[in-house]
């Protein structure tokens, strides 16, 4: 079973991702960005998915670390973020996330569609 990082302070969104998540992926969670760093060096898991608003590190913060660390470089990150203005998706993926999710998630079918795309394509 593939092994899924969330990296979500809000501990309402985290339940809905793992009420999305649990039957399909191995999750782990972190609730700031500093864990969330400490426990992808730690799990290695097969894809991240990353709140951007966060507490001590945000999530662009966070990946800028991940992409300097050879065993998880290339780990696929997804954005998962509020902010949805016109330019939001272009300039995460600019960044180095490999997808962009704008929350609330509402269709988990799409998000995990998605998530099998990116380990795959990994």
């Amino acid at each position: 079973m593939n092994k899924v990082l969330i990296v979500e302070d809000n501990a309402d969104n985290l339940a809905v991702l793992e009420a999305f998540l649990e039957d399909d992926y191995n999750l782990v969670n972190a609730d700031n960005g500093k864990k969330g760093l400490e426990m992808a060096i730690a799990e290695k898991p097969d894809l991240i998915l990353m709140d951007i608003s966060l507490p001590e590190m945000d999530g662009t913060e966070v990946l800028a670390e991940i992409r300097r660390i050879d065993e998880i470089k290339n780990t696929p990150t997804i954005a998962l973020t509020a902010h949805a203005m016109v330019g939001d998706k272009e300039r995460y993926l600019a960044l180095g996330f490999e997808a962009y999710v704008s929350k609330p998630i509402l269709d988990d079918e799409e998000l995990i569609e998605l998530i099998e795309k990116l380990i795959k394509g990994a």
